[in-house]
């Protein structure tokens, strides 16, 4: 590994520096970490991070659970798009040398359950009663949000368990299904009601019927999307959510030895995967695109050619007859499209499994006035998430939006914010942000040799049933990784500025409450900025030393904003 030294040389013409007059004066603010940015759900992950370095485990655990209430099932099915906006990518120039972040949250989440930590009953009663339908993601975190706010919650849920597309769209060797129950029932343990097997089949009779004064409609996008092609004689066709579906609750189907799967999707490669698990011979993935231009992520296209699923590349299905698929080879023009070559191929399956995107169910919603649907089927919502009809909230897959779990999360909490505020008679006005820390804005002055912690798998020869595939990180491992986040944008009390100030001016205030600036001592020199690693300080103009009088600036590590 080269180490490059990133000491910053000496500028004495161009230093702006102390003088008779101050020009400059440092200030502290806590700003915010692109990891941090990045996270759909909106978890405060340099908070996290400060405590799990500490070895503070419990604190990092609630600090997660502050906006995401599964830390363990989401620190395995996230995609950790927080990872890709780590600083460390950057000064690394490694894409893989991002902090482990999700790795952290399984290591927090399992370390809860083995625990048996809990959350803490909401303090006050507000009397309110809410709705919730569907419990997937989004409508599981909604209802703890709620649930916190002291508002009464019942779930209504059409499948026979809590956890939507978790539970019926993602496999066990990637989510273990007692993980995911052991997180529902934390959310049962503080007041929210989950009644199973109850389809709400129209909203309105449901909402006045049971009394409540908001309903949330959160169900997922179960229905699988449908193509046509022309077919003779064709041998068993699957829908790709229902196969999963029907795997998720011990259901075999059969399907000869030979299974395709088409599509180019998440769910796609779920699928294809699960079919290898399944006593057939040949899986193999059709898909019109090729592998830059899929929807899947690479890594889930790497997993499924390690377990030997085959994926032929640019080609569409033209015409099923028995057991012969034909396909047409493709090919990706200037615009990134596929176009058709007229050249054909013969591929042979005895089930053909699509896996072409899933559509939602909105027929419980006819009855209520107001409610405006897109073209695509998904409702329109305004800014507060709230439908045409007041008091009927929608969020997930049933609004316009990408369909992460993640995404699904961080909708319950922002549903809830709101419903909470309608509750009240006021408006939730979400807090400004603060400024993103890139890495170019970092003082980095030190070099650590830190290699990313790998977690433990399954080798491909390993993976011939439902058991999980990848492991979790240990304590040591947990620790190793936290202490390899720079902090970016938020004061981790490395002492750089106090040890750096030539006049004394800075000011410790005592473990974790971090420090502040005595400007009747401060010139104005930025020693203490130059020597913050993770900009935790600005220097500011005269315009702004005029608009702030006041003699003294402090900052506390623990108040983190995001």
């Amino acid at each position: 590994m080269t180490i490059k030294d990133m000491a910053r040389l000496p500028e004495p013409v161009q230093h702006t520096g102390t003088g008779a007059t101050r020009s400059r004066k440092p200030i502290y603010q806590n700003s915010l970490p692109p990891c941090n940015q990045a996270c759909p759900a909106g978890n405060n992950i340099q908070k996290v991070m400060l405590y799990a370095q500490e070895g503070d485990f419990r604190a990092a655990w609630q600090a997660f659970c502050e906006t995401s209430p599964m830390p363990s099932v989401f620190g395995r099915v996230c995609y950790h798009p927080c990872e890709g906006g780590c600083n460390r990518v950057d000064v690394e120039g490694d894409a893989s040398q991002s902090v482990r972040i999700h790795g952290i949250e399984r290591f927090l989440g399992d370390l809860a359950i083995e625990q048996n930590w809990q959350f803490e009953p909401p303090a006050i009663e507000t009397g309110k009663k809410v709705l919730v339908v569907g419990a997937g993601p989004c409508g599981l975190s909604a209802a703890y949000h709620l649930r916190l706010a002291g508002h009464q919650v019942e779930i209504r849920e059409a499948g026979p368990v809590a956890g939507g597309m978790l539970h019926f769209g993602i496999p066990a060797y990637r989510l273990p299904r007692d993980i995911l129950q052991a997180e529902v029932d934390r959310l049962e343990n503080i007041g929210v009601t989950i009644t199973l097997n109850h389809k709400v089949e129209d909203l309105a009779k449901e909402k006045a019927e049971g009394g409540f004064d908001v309903a949330f409609i959160a169900i997922g996008a179960h229905i699988g999307k449908r193509t046509d092609i022309p077919a003779r004689e064709a041998g068993t066709m699957l829908d790709a959510v229902n196969f999963l579906h029907d795997v998720g609750t011990g259901q075999q189907p059969k399907m000869g030895r030979r299974v395709a799967v088409y599509g180019g999707g998440n769910t796609a490669m779920d699928a294809a995967r699960t079919a290898k698990r399944m006593d057939v011979d040949e899986v193999m993935i059709i898909y019109r695109r090729d592998r830059e231009h899929m929807p899947a992520h690479d890594f889930e296209a790497e997993e499924a050619l390690a377990e030997g699923v085959k994926i032929h590349w640019l080609r569409t299905i033209q015409q099923i007859e028995g057991d012969d698929i034909q396909v047409e080879e493709m090919e990706i023009g200037e615009d990134g499209r596929p176009k058709p070559t007229g050249r054909m191929e013969t591929l042979q399956a005895d089930t053909l499994i699509m896996a072409l995107g899933q559509n939602i169910e909105s027929q419980l919603l006819a009855n209520v006035d107001g409610i405006e649907l897109n073209r695509d089927g998904t409702v329109q919502v305004a800014e507060n998430m709230m439908t045409g009809h007041g008091g009927v909230f929608a969020g997930g897959d049933m609004v316009p939006s990408d369909r992460t779990a993640t995404i699904a999360v961080g909708h319950g909490r922002k549903a809830a914010n709101h419903i909470t505020a309608w509750l009240n008679n006021t408006t939730f006005e979400k807090p400004a942000k603060n400024p993103v820390i890139g890495h170019e804005k970092l003082h980095l002055w030190y070099r650590t040799l830190a290699p990313q912690q790998q977690q433990p798998a399954l080798t491909p020869e390993q993976r011939n049933d439902f058991s999980e595939v990848v492991g979790g990180l240990t304590a040591e491992q947990a620790l190793f990784e936290s202490a390899r986040c720079y902090s970016c944008g938020n004061c981790f009390e490395c002492d750089g500025c106090y040890g750096s100030c030539p006049e004394g001016a800075i000011q410790k205030l005592g473990k974790g409450n971090g420090y502040k600036i005595d400007y009747q001592r401060c010139t104005g020199c930025s020693a203490c900025y130059d020597q913050c690693p993770c900009h935790a300080i600005e220097m500011v103009g005269v315009e702004k030393l005029n608009a702030e009088p006041s003699t003294e600036n402090a900052v506390q590590t623990q108040e983190v904003r995001s």
